[in-house]
């Protein structure tokens, strides 16, 4: 089912496609707002004019159905180590299961290794464990605890 996808760098007509996925369940319906899409615009305007950011949507046949975040980190600890984070990950309710997530993350896996990262982190909220268990099985491993702190 891979054949006709393409995966691209978002753009601002993407949006509404990119949050209406992310309100799409238990968690993101009470964060997100697709009837609302300034805010939206305001952070892809920001994430454009970042070289080290890329908002990602993979599309099919001119549908969005998946997206996340790809985030370039350079750093002095580990001898310099660049790293890749890869966040706000959702492939649309019609195309789960079908290996597109797979795809999606062997993609950014590889766009990070291009650009001369050698490691890869994500996070997933506590209440995923779907999403744990995807992202083990791609050979992620759960090597740390993470802490929020909300400012707003």
């Amino acid at each position: 089912m891979t054949e006709s996808l393409i995966l691209r760098d978002a753009t601002a007509a993407d949006l509404p496609e990119i949050v209406a996925m992310l309100a799409d369940d238990k968690l993101g319906s009470t964060r997100e707002d697709p009837e609302d899409l300034a805010p939206y615009l305001a952070a892809f305007a920001e994430l454009e004019a970042d070289p080290n950011q890329r908002l990602i949507v993979a599309e099919r046949d001119g549908t969005v159905v998946g997206t996340f975040q790809l985030t370039f980190i350079p750093g002095v600890a580990q001898r310099g180590l660049k790293r890749a984070m890869i966040e706000s990950v959702r492939v649309a309710t019609t195309e789960r299961g079908s290996g597109l997530g797979t795809r999606m993350m062997e993609w950014a896996i590889e766009q990070a290794r291009q650009a001369g990262c050698l490691q890869v982190q994500l996070t997933s909220n506590t209440e995923r464990p779907d999403a744990h268990r995807f992202y083990e099985r791609l050979g992620f491993v759960p090597s740390h605890v993470g802490f929020k702190l909300k400012l707003g």
